[in-house]
C-alpha cells in the first residue's frame, strides 16, 4: 500500500449533529464531519443523508465537503481549480447559486451577476469565467431533459432562466411542435412578453 491516498468520494448515513456548516453523520458507527452548503445543513437529526464528497487534505487538516448531487461536486472541483478561489468560497458560490445557473452566468460572461457571490469581486468573477468559460459546457449539457424540453430549455437556459425554475413553471405545460411557437409559449409562461 506504498504512496496510495485514501479519498472518501461518496457517504450516505444518519445525521447526528448539525453545527452551523457542518454536518456530524454516522456511517457504519464512525462519525464523519462534513462542511456542506446550508441547505444541506438544514436537515434534522435523524434523518438519513446522502452526500457526494470532496475530500480536501490541507498541510493542517483532512476536511470533507459534501454535496448533494454529483453536479454540485463538480462545479465544486472547477471552482477550487480556479485561482483565488478556495474551499469557502467556493461553497459560498454554491450556496448563492445552483450550479447550472452559475455556470450559465459563467458561459454568458455576466461579471455582475457572478459578482454578488460573497467573497467574489468583479475582478474574480472575471477571472472565473476566463477559467472556466471553455470548461463549463459539458456540466450545463449534463442537465437531463425532461416533458420533451430539449432545446427549449436549453434556449431558456441561455436566457439566464434556472433549470429548477423552467421545470418548474413547464411541468404541466403542453409546448407545441414548432420550436419557435414552443419558445414563445415557455417565455410567456416564465412570464416574459
Amino acid at each position: 500500500m506504498g504512496g496510495g491516498r485514501i479519498v472518501i468520494g461518496y457517504l450516505t448515513g444518519e445525521v447526528v449533529a448539525v453545527e452551523q456548516h457542518t454536518v456530524t453523520l454516522n456511517v457504519g458507527g464512525v462519525g464523519y464531519d462534513v462542511s456542506v452548503h446550508p441547505l444541506v445543513a438544514s436537515a434534522p437529526i435523524g434523518a438519513a443523508l446522502e452526500l457526494f464528497v470532496h475530500t480536501h487534505v490541507r498541510d493542517d487538516a483532512i476536511v470533507l465537503f459534501g454535496f448533494s448531487s454529483l453536479r454540485e461536486r463538480e462545479m465544486f472541483r472547477h471552482l477550487l481549480a480556479t485561482p483565488g478561489i478556495g474551499p469557502s468560497t467556493a461553497m459560498g458560490a454554491l450556496a448563492t447559486m445552483p450550479p447550472e445557473e452559475l455556470a450559465g452566468a459563467i458561459l454568458r460572461e455576466d461579471i455582475d451577476a457572478i459578482a454578488t457571490i460573497p467573497g467574489i469581486g468583479k475582478k474574480t468573477a472575471a477571472r472565473l469565467v476566463l477559467e472556466l468559460a471553455g470548461r463549463l459546457p459539458a456540466l450545463n449539457d449534463a442537465v437531463p431533459s425532461t416533458s420533451g424540453l430539449g432545446d427549449i430549455e436549453s434556449a431558456l437556459r441561455s436566457l439566464g432562466y434556472g433549470t429548477n425554475e423552467i421545470r418548474d413553471a413547464l411541468r404541466d405545460c403542453v409546448l407545441p411542435d414548432d420550436p419557435s411557437e414552443a419558445l414563445r409559449l415557455a417565455l410567456k409562461v416564465l412570464g416574459r412578453p
